[in-house]
C-alpha cells in the first residue's frame, strides 16, 4: 500500500517555545518602558500560550497596563516572525528518528508549513532535514505573500499537497495522514477527509485538541508515527 505522510513543522518537529519566549521577555521590557514587571517563567508563559491565553491578558498578567499589553501584543506580533529570532529554534529530540523511521518504511514525506520559504529553507539546512522531504513536496508559503488567516492559508496548501497525493498514487488503498498542532492543521485535514494526528508537542494543549476532535491526539510525531505504521 501506498502512504503519504504530511506534516507541520513547528510542532511535530521543530520545538519553537524558546523563540517565542525570548521574543515575550524582549517586547515586555519594551511595552513596559518603566512600570514594575511581573515577568513570567518560561513554562508558565508556554502554557499560556497553549491554553490560548491572548497576548494582551498575557502582559496584563505580566505587570503591564492595558495600554501598554496592547503595544506589547503589537510588538509581539511584529517580531516573533522575525527572521533574527529563527535561530533560537530547536529540533524535538525524537523527531528524526521519527522521520528515519517513516523514510525507512518507504513513505513519501511532505512538509505543510505556514512558514516562508526563506524562513524554512535554512531550518531544513541547519538540522539536516532536507533529506526527508523533497523540494517538490516543501509545501510552504511564498516570501512576498502576506498571511492573514492561518485556517485557510494551512487549507490552500494542504490541498496542494493533497492534489499531489492523488495524482501520484495508483494504489486504490493509497492512504495519506496529517499531523500538525493547531487548528489550522486539523480542521484542513478532516476538510480533504484526511485522518489527521494531533499532537501535544506544539502551541495547543489537550483541552484544545480534543475540542477539534482529530483522528488521535499523541505526544509528539515519534507516537503518531508507532501509530501510522504499527496501527
Amino acid at each position: 500500500m501506498q502512504l503519504w505522510v504530511f506534516t507541520d513543522f513547528d510542532g511535530p518537529i521543530i520545538d519553537v517555545s524558546e523563540r517565542y519566549y525570548q521574543v515575550y521577555q524582549h517586547v515586555l521590557r519594551e511595552a513596559a518602558q518603566s512600570s514594575d514587571l511581573l515577568p513570567l517563567d518560561k513554562n508558565t508563559f508556554w502554557d499560556y500560550k497553549r491554553a490560548k491565553v491572548p497576548e494582551k491578558e498575557i502582559g496584563i498578567r505580566s505587570g503591564l497596563n492595558p495600554e501598554q499589553a496592547k503595544e506589547f501584543a503589537r510588538l509581539r506580533k511584529k517580531l516573533v516572525h522575525a527572521i533574527e529570532y529563527f535561530p533560537l529554534d530547536e529540533i524535538h529530540p525524537t523527531a528524526i528518528a521519527a522521520l528515519e523511521r517513516l523514510q525507512a518504511a518507504g513513505v513519501m514525506l511532505g512538509v505543510v508549513t505556514m512558514r516562508l520559504v526563506r524562513e524554512l529553507e535554512p531550518a531544513l539546512s541547519k538540522f539536516d532535514l532536507e533529506r526527508f522531504f523533497e523540494v517538490e513536496h516543501r509545501y510552504c508559503i511564498s516570501n512576498d505573500h502576506v498571511k492573514d488567516d492561518d485556517i485557510r492559508d494551512k487549507a490552500m496548501l494542504l490541498t496542494r499537497a493533497h492534489k499531489a497525493f492523488k495524482k501520484a498514487t495508483v494504489d486504490e488503498d493509497a492512504q495519506c495522514y496529517m499531523v500538525g498542532d493547531t487548528e489550522a492543521d486539523i480542521l484542513a485535514g478532516q476538510r480533504l477527509g484526511i485522518p489527521s494526528l494531533a499532537v501535544l508537542s506544539g502551541i495547543r494543549n489537550q483541552h484544545h485538541l480534543d475540542k477539534l476532535a482529530p483522528w488521535k491526539v499523541v505526544q509528539n510525531l515519534h507516537e503518531a508515527v508507532q501509530i501510522i505504521l504499527d496501527g
